[in-house]
């Protein structure tokens, strides 16, 4: 094998993560160890990067900037794609996907921002499919989970009248990145009604969604995530409608709750989540529920296995993709049920 072939192969496992210094960050570089691939952990703050001990893992550390497109072009090479977890994404998206396709490597995020993602979807489909990569934005807990959920209980069916997708949380303690995200997206949120998106209705839907328990019958109001762009990006439908429980929209409204704690070695916080996608056509319903641990912890298997599927070949199509529409569904939830979650799907 000669050097070149070396460093092809080198190159070919090793993924850059931008934000690594961040919650979701840093469960993404240790996800990416666990897999046996190579992490390049990227960051704005050098001092961040330094506490985080990177280094003294054997983790190759790299500073850069979204203001400063060279430094990101530097920091991505010798990497086969990017992970980034660093939001707002309204702030950082655009910048380090344009990187990635200027360094011809695949990019992946973790937005729960609609506007985010949808631009996207839109600025780097033609030029990723020129390139030859894969571009997949909201490959998180809000976003690419729900896409993976609602495709796999489409199964066959090549359109439904309506999806509705509920969320329990026993609680959300938000990150810091979360509350600032947060304050930066004030975009109005958009669902699917009549098969087209439009704007989320004022007052937003209340009602009561009787989950599987622990969770039980819970009041929830209808809040959208990007999971609506990325499921509309592939899938027909007349109505697509997200709904949270009221208990977690308390959580991240209130400015006093802690950020999450770890309670294990791995430093997973102690929240529960449940999610339970429902698809109609006509008079049939499929349903599909998952439950797990840790929103944010979660989101490194859901991009850490997203990645390790683009490096294995194990994809449709090049392009700005949903990953319902670019991967076997069904089998990439499976792939986590191991350690991560736990599924099962109903209906005729």
């Amino acid at each position: 094998m000669s050097a070149g072939s070396r460093r092809d192969s080198r190159r070919d496992r090793t993924i850059a993560v931008f934000g690594a210094t961040g919650h979701t960050g840093r469960f993404v570089v240790s996800e990416l160890l666990r897999r046996g691939i190579a992490p390049i952990a990227v960051g704005r703050d050098a001092a961040k990067l330094a506490e985080c001990g990177f280094a003294d893992r054997g983790i190759e550390v790299r500073e850069a900037s979204i203001d400063d497109a060279g430094s990101l072009d530097r920091a991505f090479v010798g990497a086969a794609a990017v992970v980034s977890c660093a939001g707002p994404f309204l702030d950082t998206a655009h910048a380090v996907a344009s990187a990635a396709l200027r360094t011809s490597i695949h990019y992946v995020d973790v937005t729960a921002e609609q506007v985010s993602a949808r631009a996207t979807f839109e600025a780097f489909d033609e030029p990723a499919r020129t390139a030859g990569v894969v571009v997949i934005p909201a490959m998180g807990f809000y976003g690419g989970f729900a896409d993976l959920l609602v495709t796999t209980a489409m199964g066959d069916w090549d359109a439904a009248d309506e999806i509705k997708i509920g969320i329990a949380l026993d609680s959300w303690h938000p990150t810091q990145g979360t509350r600032i995200t947060g304050e930066r997206n004030t975009a109005q949120r958009m669902v699917v009604a009549g098969g087209l998106l439009v704007p989320l209705p004022q007052p937003a839907a209340e009602t009561d969604w009787d989950f599987p328990e622990p969770f039980a019958r819970q009041a929830v109001i209808e809040l959208p995530f990007s999971e609506i762009v990325v499921i509309a990006r592939h899938l027909r439908t007349s109505g697509l409608h997200t709904y949270l429980s009221q208990n977690a929209l308390r959580d991240i409204r209130d400015p006093t709750p802690p950020p999450p704690e770890p309670v294990d070695e791995a430093g997973l916080s102690a929240q529960r989540f449940l999610v339970e996608a429902i698809v109609r056509r006509g008079d049939r319903t499929r349903r599909i529920i998952a439950q797990g641990r840790d929103i944010y912890a979660f989101s490194a298997p859901l991009v850490c296995e997203a990645v390790q599927r683009i490096l294995d070949a194990k994809v449709r199509d090049n392009g700005a993709q949903a990953p319902g529409a670019i991967f076997d569904a069904r089998d990439f939830l499976s792939a986590l049920a191991q350690h991560h979650l736990t599924s099962v799907v109903t209906g005729g």
